[in-house]
């Protein structure tokens, strides 16, 4: 049966990178001798400026009818006068919660041809691998009650987790350390919050598990410290909700940009794929965005949902030999260097996993 995959492009370069994702799925699909199809649907501003609303019935029913959900990015400054839950943002909230996916994978690598274009010391960060696994259902971002007083000039949000919130992303964080360098670093702020009280508590607990993984407890602002100095001390980084969307972010620097940065959500009735970056509205349309992030983030999709490993490494092998060869959209590029538009990026990294597969038949002696 083919695999379904529901495509939400989303906003500003939503589209234009998640079109660059989908021409390596198919260039995948057609080698690999599986079947595809694809169905797309809004989110987001353009959700809200077409149906009324930023996650249609129509485009849940798509996610949940589908086996994959592959997202490009929500946000409109337009919108940014109006409440949270009026906003292209409160949309993808929304999606994650009915999609029901618990731990979001956040990658972020030095590709060595990179390294240097880092904020780092070449030094510093040559060999940077990890992985932040982010709790995504619960904390400040969907704890009740939330809102403002009746004044409008007190608001209020809530912080909460539970004993089963944290133990089930903590084993995903535990799983995942075992098929790398085996050390899991959980990030809190036990001294101040209760909610970090129980969220070590449980960790530790959970770590008893998985003796063949080493545990430490990080405070987070120790966790940002080290990950501007030393980012090659971590290797699987479990965090709440909160800190886990800023320090992925910050991980970017350990990558060179934003737009490198892929993500899978995981654990629910359908898993979710989207890069890190968010819509970027003023480069939008202009063909200057990365879509390095949405083609990792189809890699993972192919591994995690598709089971298509081989795939999906040959696909993370494409892009470094890409890059390698000097494939640079304008985040990547000194002064000087040649800038590669969007689609131009991924006809480089459509051209490089050609040459991954030929060098691969050879080495096999297919």
């Amino acid at each position: 049966m083919p695999l379904k995959i529901a495509l939400l492009p989303g906003d500003g370069i939503g589209p234009e990178v998640t079109a660059e994702a989908v021409r390596i799925l198919k260039n995948v699909a057609e080698h690999a001798g599986k079947s595809l199809t694809f169905s797309t649907h809004n989110i987001g501003g353009v959700a809200i400026d077409s149906d009324g609303q930023g996650l249609p019935e129509s485009t849940l029913e798509a996610c949940l009818g589908a086996n994959a959900v592959l997202l490009g990015a929500v946000g409109n400054p337009k919108f940014d006068g109006r409440v949270p839950s009026q906003r292209p943002e409160a949309a993808l909230l929304a999606l994650r919660q009915a999609l029901g996916g618990y731990a979001n994978l956040r990658p972020a690598i030095c590709y060595a041809p990179l390294a240097k274009r880092t904020a780092f010391q070449p030094d510093k960060v040559k060999g940077a691998d990890l992985l932040i696994i982010r709790e995504l259902l619960g904390g400040l971002y969907f704890g009740e009650p939330r809102g403002f007083e009746a004044s409008g000039d007190t608001a209020f949000n809530t912080l909460i987790y539970s004993r089963h919130e944290v133990e089930r992303v903590a084993r995903v964080a535990f799983a995942r350390a075992r098929e790398r360098k085996g050390r899991v670093a959980s990030i809190d702020k036990a001294n101040v919050l209760e909610c970090s009280q129980l969220w070590r508590r449980v960790v530790s607990e959970v770590a008893k598990e998985y003796p063949d993984v080493a545990l430490e407890h990080v405070f987070v602002d120790t966790a940002a410290m080290r990950l501007a100095t030393a980012p090659t001390s971590f290797d699987v980084m479990l965090c709440d909700n909160l800190f886990g969307d800023i320090l992925s972010d910050q991980a970017a620097s350990v990558a060179g940009s934003l737009g490198l940065l892929p993500s899978a959500t995981l654990g629910g009735k359908v898993d979710l794929y989207e890069p890190v970056h968010g819509s970027a509205p003023d480069i939008a349309g202009q063909g200057l965005a990365n879509p390095i992030g949405a083609i990792a983030s189809a890699a993972m999709l192919l591994r995690f949902t598709a089971k298509m490993e081989k795939e999906a490494a040959e696909i993370e092998h494409a892009i470094e030999d890409a890059l390698a060869a000097g494939a640079r959209t304008r985040d990547l590029a000194n002064p000087g260097e040649r800038v590669l538009s969007t689609q131009e990026m991924g006809q480089a990294i459509e051209e490089s996993l050609a040459d991954v597969r030929d060098r691969r038949h050879s080495y096999h002696g297919v």
